[in-house]
């Protein structure tokens, strides 16, 4: 039933029906159980009606809600007296109406953008050998051969490998064909041989190659890379490299390169817009490696790759892929041959739900030897043939009655896999053609030989219900009693099975079945390692905690109990390689880590719950999702040869066979689960032209239309796209860089801002993962929440993405003082993830410095980094559009966030954020998210940070103007409501509109006075309270930023001109002033700082207060106006102190090298020497002086 509803609700979700209603006789757990799938699928659910009569509706959730109207009050926006000077120097001497920025603001791609001279990337280039180059390549591996006994036996190993003996079969297949596909079992050699049978081949040939082989994640091509290096007798970065984002090791003269796809895909994109081609004609080979596992790059690259072939003849491409799913492969790629490779496991035994309930229930038996369990098939798997036959022969049985060729292919030599072997259309098996047409001695033949009585059609049918349905009551009589004589439905089985589904939620972890099946195992068993797969991290910690609270696990001699996820320090993570000591029994607690990413050598016995947490996306409710659900069958068998890496084992299923028979075969392919922003302008790139949903439609998996719409949104409110979806300049520069476009996007911001350095971190951090490891022990959880709070507070507090730069400068300050250790441990980092996080960071400064939007001297691109309203604007400009606002309820201080799709959201219990007290009167603060998670519990924020208005109004895709209607404390309420009916008349096409309330007479009166009271609404739906006056400002500030970014993405390496330096160093001194404005943070450092802070430099009080301005600082401008300031170059000028930092607007110059307030005019008057700019600055801004 449970099944049946799932299929149900995901069918309705996916339709264009807005309301489904199931008939009235569900029972009450049924409905309980529709109502918890409805609030996981982001649906809604009601019941109605009384008795028998009750039955239950589903609706889907209305996108846009009208948010203004709820609203009870308005955040007032006002510069400061400070800001206010800035910005009357900046207007008095460039009004807006000067008529400097004649380009439009963003305009569509031409092809015409400033060339900039990049620093080529050779690691895809061919090796320059000579064939006299590449023989001597041939003796010095065979000389190292001969030399080094371990190499000899290294080679000896791989000549034992299973794919060994295909070698030739690979290579003259490869030599004919221009697209191979091998499918290989794990555990085959496949990964690391291919790779080296392609380079051997060539360079018998005396020819040079570069062969590119793709990996899903970084760390499989690192280790890969490594490995195969080691075969060789060689290091890393000589004949074999590798390449993953923001990291390299090789170069043009590696053969062999290891990439990730998304960085493979960036080169393909790229090649394909520059008109020499010259990265795609150097490479000999493509290996895409593990297609199966469906990574969107993958897919994406699939696509391409396919439609480049016929322009490339000489280029090979090889699909490596696991055995199942390999014919959809090979028929995208016009039926390519399949070179199939078998894999070594040991037989693994299997127990499935029914069969747990009963070994647990009998005592007396060792189920260890118990018949019960469903025997490993030893059949090697049915070639392309075999299937094409078998359809065959099912086909002229079922409907033409002619049963000779079936009963042929199921003779006694056929095995299992043929008995059992489902038609690859209808599902239909064998037993189930001759139960439905009344063959009863065939029938009995069958069962005779064991096969599946459970199996079940497409239709859902098994083969009693065949026989049923065909009125063939011996056959279905037979094949009964068969069914209720097997041991696993012996007994008082069924009724096990039903007491329990009743009892317990099976979408729910039992604790109390696994705690109960390891007391089993560990009394029927001496050894063997013990490895439970669960969904997370809370049912690792639940798991643990019951059977520590056992005396028998409690025993630490007896049984080391590891929890192994990806959050756990490394340390931890390393024990479970290890082999317990004589009389100890490990047992492992982990996700699908242990899937496929390592492998654990002593493991003999698995328990898989059959669930998995899974990261997705749900594009109808536009929020992402991270919820436990059904594994598929693919993942199960992958679970299951755990057991059987070393020796023969056992795999206890806790789910029945019937929800194993009715699992998807396949993991959704990630492209139809994630958000795809990266990969539509990854399309534009490539085609200017092309329509992004057009080109997505021949993907394998094309993602829905849903998906792409709310992409192509997410690019137009960044100004990648325009509202006609045409590639702009900006869009194509965010493109350039090897991360998320709107990662790319605060890249430039914070590079015009002057505040690289933090900007780098949020920008690793992103792409890669959290650096705060989880707490092992529960005493633990309450320091770890106190350390994240401590740094935190370094930045301001509020803010966990702030946290982790923090932290990051932190550990920085304590490695190059010897206390990385000691640091690592008080704040709860992981000191892996801190050093590929610095590797990270260096990569993308290359990248930056490459493409010519940084200059070598990047030191003096962070002059700003420790100020805390430029910082949040730069954090503000990387998660726009992600916007939200904390709302109270109406009982107590707890809040939920508000979107603008008007979704109420709560805060992680794990975000810092979570603890915030808010009050009905107060203001509503906005909030910057990463992401929306939609988990079991309901939607949620994890990860967020409380910001003020001024940095949304300067980066905010559209605001609006209308006027407030009536007078007084009742002001509020009335002109919340106009002021939303006005937004949603405003045009975003060519540019921004001052929008007025139609009834209330022209724009002329809204803002023919500087003192006259407006309503500023955001993106039509956040409403603020101004000044015509500072909204005028504030139009222009918007204005002239948008320039700047395209000045400096198309003309990296020029200074602004005059008006646009003068802007950005206004909009860097207001936000230093009023950055923070409207945020209620602590006027100094956390007291509870520990001494280990203090010494890593990063707990100094931090600057921002309302009323302290900035020691002032000059954009470079052009080279007229730098003559007349005087202004000295950087190079050997130190930043001015933590407490004295304020914007330095430019790379190239610091805060105090340049011009007060009111020198901006001085850009282009008399020169200012350095010293009285400074003593003007102290006089005006602090009233104190000035540190030099």
């Amino acid at each position: 039933m449970r099944i049946q509803v799932t299929q149900l609700l995901e069918k309705f979700r996916d339709s264009k029906e807005e309301v489904y209603t199931f008939e009235a006789g569900l029972s009450k757990h049924d409905r309980a159980f529709v109502h918890r799938t409805c609030r996981k699928m982001g649906l809604q659910s009601k019941s109605s009606g009384r008795g028998k009569q009750r039955c239950l509706s589903v609706y889907k959730k209305n996108g846009q809600l009208n948010n203004m109207n709820v609203r009870e009050s308005l955040t007032n926006v006002t510069f400061s007296e400070g800001a206010q000077m800035v910005l009357q120097d900046l207007f008095v001497h460039y009004p807006p109406e000067d008529g400097e920025l004649q380009e439009k603001l963003i305009g569509k791609y031409s092809g015409k953008t400033a060339k900039v001279r990049k620093r080529k990337d050779d690691i895809f280039s061919k090796p320059l050998m000579s064939g006299t180059e590449v023989s001597e390549k041939v003796k010095s591996l065979a000389s190292r051969i001969k030399k080094d006994p371990k190499l000899r036996q290294i080679n000896e190993e791989r000549l034992k490998l299973p794919i060994a003996s295909f070698k030739e079969v690979i290579t003259s297949t490869v030599e004919s064909h221009q697209v191979v596909l091998i499918s290989g079992e794990t555990g085959c050699g496949k990964t690391t041989q291919v790779p080296q049978f392609l380079l051997e081949h060539m360079w018998g040939k005396g020819e040079a190659c570069k062969i590119v082989c793709t990996q899903p994640r970084r760390i499989s091509a690192i280790s890969v890379s490594e490995r195969i290096a080691n075969e060789r007798g060689e290091n890393v970065g000589n004949d074999v490299g590798y390449k993953i984002r923001l990291e390299s090791k090789g170069g043009r003269h590696s053969s062999i390169v290891f990439c990730t796809n998304g960085v493979l895909l960036r080169m393909l994109v790229s090649s394909s817009r520059s008109k020499r081609r010259e990265d795609i004609s150097d490479l000999t080979h493509i290996i895409m490696d593990e297609i199966h596992e469906r990574d969107s790059y993958c897919d994406f690259m699939m696509t391409i790759i396919r439609d480049i072939l016929p322009l490339n003849p000489h280029l090979r491409l090889v699909l490596m892929s696991a055995t199942l799913d390999a014919e959809r492969f090979s028929q995208y790629f016009g039926s390519c041959p399949i070179i199939r490779v078998p894999g070594f496991t040991y037989p693994v035994k299997a127990f499935y739900l029914e069969d747990v309930l009963s070994i647990l229930k009998s005592e007396e038996n060792n189920h260890l030897v118990s018949p019960t369990a469903t025997l490993p098939d030893e059949d090697l798997e049915l070639t392309e043939e075999d299937r094409i036959a078998l359809d065959e022969a099912i086909n002229l049985a079922w409907s033409s009655d002619e049963f000779d060729l079936l009963l042929d292919l199921v003779s006694v030599e056929g095995g299992r896999t043929v008995h059992n072997y489902q038609h690859s259309l209808t599902g239909l098996t064998p037993l189930m053609v001759f139960a439905g047409k009344g063959r009863v001695a065939d029938v009995c033949m069958l069962l005779s030989f064991g096969v599946d009585c459970h199996l079940r059609a497409k239709d859902g049918k098994r083969a009693l219900e065949f026989a049923e349905q065909g009125n063939q009551q011996e056959a279905a009589e037979i094949i009964k009693r068969h069914m209720e004589s097997l041991p696993s439905n012996s007994g008082k089985q069924p009724q096990l099975l039903d007491r329990y589904i009743v009892a317990v939620d099976t979408d729910i972890i039992d604790v109390v079945l696994i705690e109960q099946l390891l007391r089993k195992i560990c009394n029927d068993s001496n050894e063997g390692a013990i490895l439970v797969f669960l969904p997370g991290w809370e049912d690792i910690n639940r798991t643990r905690e019951k059977l520590l609270a056992n005396p028998l696990f409690k025993d630490s001699s007896r049984f080391l109990i590891i929890s192994l996820h990806s959050m756990v320090p490394s340390a931890e993570q390393r024990k479970v390689f290890k082999r317990p000591p004589a009389g100890c029994r490990k047992i492992v607690l982990s996700t699908n880590i242990a899937e496929s990413s390592i492998t654990i050598d002593d493991v003999v016995y698995v328990i898989d719950s059959g669930r998995m947490k899974e990261k997705s996306y749900d594009p109808y409710n536009n929020v992402s999702t991270l919820q436990s659900s059904w594994i598929s069958k693919a993942n199960a068998k992958q679970r299951e040869g755990r057991a059987g890496r070393c020796q023969p084992g056992i795999c206890y299923h806790l789910y029945t066979k019937l929800r194993a028979a009715s699992m998807a075969d396949f993991q959704v392919p990630e492209i139809k689960r994630m958000p795809i922003e990266e990969l539509c302008l990854q399309v534009k790139l490539l085609d200017p032209n092309c329509k992004v949903e057009d080109f997505l439609q021949k993907i394998l998996d094309p993602p829905v239309s849903e998906a792409i719409r709310n992409a192509i949104i997410v690019l137009q409110d960044i100004g990648a796209l325009s509202h006609d979806e045409e590639l702009t300049e900006l869009g194509e520069k965010l493109g350039y860089l090897p991360v998320h476009p709107l990662t790319s996007r605060m890249l430039f911001f914070a590079i015009l801002m002057n505040c690289l350095d933090p900007a780098l971190t949020l920008a690793c951090a992103s792409d890669f993962k959290d650096p705060f490891v989880l707490p092992m022990f529960p005493n633990e959880k309450k320091k770890a929440a106190a350390a994240r709070d401590e740094l935190a507070s370094l930045y301001g507090g509020q803010s966990d993405q702030l946290a982790v730069v923090a932290a990051f400068d932190g550990w920085k300050h304590a490695k190059e003082r010897g206390n990385e250790a000691f640091f690592c441990s008080k704040y709860f980092v992981s000191k892996s993830t801190m050093n590929m996080l610095f590797g990270m960071r260096n990569q993308l400064q290359a990248e930056l410095m490459r493409h010519g939007f940084i200059q070598d001297d990047v030191s003096s691109c962070s002059l700003n980094a420790r100020d805390p309203g430029i910082v949040h604007a730069v954090l503000v400009a990387g998660l726009y559009p992600m916007v939200g606002r904390l709302v109270p309820l109406r009982q107590g201080n707890r809040f939920v966030v508000e979107t603008a799709g008007g979704s109420k959201v709560r805060l992680h219990c794990h975000s810092i954020n979570s603890k915030l007290s808010l009050k009905q009167s107060d203001d509503c603060p906005l909030i910057v998210y990463d992401e929306i998670t939609r988990g079991d519990g309901g939607m949620h924020i994890k990860n967020c940070t409380v910001v003020g208005p001024l940095p949304l109004l300067l980066l905010a895709t559209e605001i609006a103007v209308v006027p407030p209607k009536g007078n007084g404390d009742n002001e509020d309420d009335n002109s919340d409501g106009d002021a939303s009916d006005d937004a949603d008349e405003c045009n975003s096409e060519g540019g921004e509109m001052m929008m007025v309330d139609k009834s209330g007479g022209n724009k002329e009166k809204v803002m023919s006075s500087p003192d006259n009271s407006v309503i500023l609404v955001v993106d039509r739906w956040l409403s603020f309270r101004s000044t015509a006056l500072d909204v005028a400002q504030m139009y222009c500030l918007r204005e002239r930023l948008s320039a700047a970014i395209l000045s400096k993405v198309k003309h990296p390496r020029q200074v602004l001109t005059p008006v646009l330096g003068a802007s950005i160093y206004a909009i860097a001194c207001i936000l230093s002033y009023d950055g923070l404005s409207g945020i209620s943070i602590r006027g100094e450092s956390v007291d509870s700082l520990t001494l280990r802070v203090r010494d890593t430099e990063i707990d100094k009080p931090m600057p921002g207060r309302r009323g302290q301005g900035p020691n002032t600082s000059r954009l470079p401008v052009d080279s007229s106006s730098h003559q007349k300031a005087k202004l000295p170059a950087t190079n050997g000028i130190e930043p001015s102190s933590y407490n004295e930092q304020a914007p330095a607007m430019s790379a190239g110059q610091s805060l105090h090298q340049a011009p007060s307030q009111a020198s901006i005019s001085d850009a282009s008057s008399s020169g200012v020497s350095k010293q009285d700019t400074e003593r003007n600055s102290c006089k005006r801004r602090r009233g104190k002086k000035s540190k030099k």
